[in-house]
């Protein structure tokens, strides 16, 4: 007898502790990829580091570049991942990648804004949800905006970050480490060097293969992280927002925004679920605004992970600055009331003209993500 198909997949289903271990295996695969991508990068040769270090050849130019390879790719966790990569194999180098993961964070903030496309032939809910998914784009705006240029002229993120470096790896900062997790990533990477050993491959050849490979991995292993821990923790994401509302606490919803974060490894998830209660009614756009943030700063852990697969130590040191970047910025707009406003104002407002004007949504849409990126990486000496 044929069982019915709601049972047939009961049984499927994973349990808890198999499922968590899928988990570290995926968290594992994640990490050999961003071993193959360090060595794809190399493998390249000067030619190629000479020409991406001149298309990104100043702090705009690789802020507008951090913008539109988080757009295409739809995930700032790839994004990072792949900047620790080259940045871990000695391409990048750490003040043009600061940039780029500040852009990462504004690129990242495309994903929300579409979902709330969803509600646009229900104006009242359009309104709130167009609303909450562009005060997470005023945010990030606000905070490059402010802290860019006075990173630019200080270097003070970069600077903290490499001195943290040296504390948590103990050695200098220009000095390569090791690590039982790079020992461990560098087994599978060394195996797949080994195929392409021998005449018929070039090492150009190889390296775009190693790319293409690594690549694959990150998004396959990212991909399916996330769907597992959604399934481990979504029970629990809809009730620690449900806990929140009411509360009004900005610290908690904060915490929340982290936390949750964290446990998906997706900050895209976490804005996915706000932008429709809000549009709802269910979540005000005062209490989406701190977990929204508290995001922000949960979303820094995948370039952490990323940076335990890399050789150079200035891998963690551009992962830390992706971490202190939120964190600063966090500190300094939200805990004054006349800016913490500021972003939720501006969201209004854009969505107040969004409802009467529907064109504008896409001009918004199209101008910020794509045409202004695109201008400014081929436009900007």
């Amino acid at each position: 007898m044929v069982e019915s198909s709601p049972r047939a997949a009961a049984r499927r289903e994973l349990s808890t502790p198999l499922r968590a271990l899928l988990v570290l295996v995926l968290l594992y695969v994640f990490l050999v990829g961003i071993g193959l991508l360090e060595t794809g990068i190399a493998a390249l040769g000067e030619g190629f580091q000479d020409g991406l270090l001149t298309r990104v050849a100043n702090p705009v130019s690789g802020l507008f570049v951090g913008i539109l390879f988080t757009v295409l790719v739809q995930s700032s966790s790839v994004s990072t991942s792949a900047i620790v990569g080259l940045v871990g194999a000695g391409t990048l180098g750490v003040p043009l990648a600061v940039p780029m993961v500040m852009g990462a964070n504004i690129g990242t903030t495309v994903t929300s804004t579409l979902a709330a496309l969803g509600s646009i032939r229900r104006h009242e809910e359009f309104r709130r949800g167009f609303a909450a998914a562009t005060m997470h784009d005023f945010y990030n705006l606000i905070a490059v905006a402010v802290l860019l240029p006075v990173e630019i002229a200080t270097g003070f993120l970069a600077g903290m970050a490499e001195a943290l470096t040296v504390r948590l790896r103990g050695t200098e900062v220009s000095e390569a480490g090791t690590s039982p997790i790079r020992a461990a990533v560098k087994l599978p990477v060394e195996f797949v060097e080994g195929l392409f050993d021998g005449d018929p491959f070039s090492p150009r050849f190889a390296g775009v293969a190693f790319i293409v490979l690594a690549l694959a991995l990150v998004f396959l292993a990212l991909g399916l992280i996330t769907k597992n821990m959604r399934e481990l923790v979504a029970g629990n994401i809809e009730r620690a927002i449900n806990k929140l509302i009411g509360r009004g606490g900005g610290t908690i919803g904060i915490m929340v925004g982290i936390v949750v974060t964290v446990a998906v490894q997706s900050s895209t998830i976490t804005t996915s679920i706000l932008v429709p209660l809000a549009a709802a009614g269910i979540l005000s756009l005062h209490n989406a605004y701190p977990i929204t943030l508290g995001a922000n700063v949960g979303t820094t852990l995948t370039a952490l992970i990323a940076s335990m697969a890399v050789l150079r130590p200035e891998g963690l040191t551009i992962a830390l600055v992706h971490l202190l970047f939120n964190l600063v910025a966090l500190l300094l707009l939200y805990p004054v009331p006349l800016l913490r406003g500021v972003p939720i104002r501006l969201s209004t407002g854009l969505a107040n003209v969004a409802v009467r004007r529907r064109s504008v949504v896409a001009v918004y849409v199209v101008g910020l993500f794509l045409v202004v990126p695109l201008l400014g990486v081929f436009l900007i000496p």
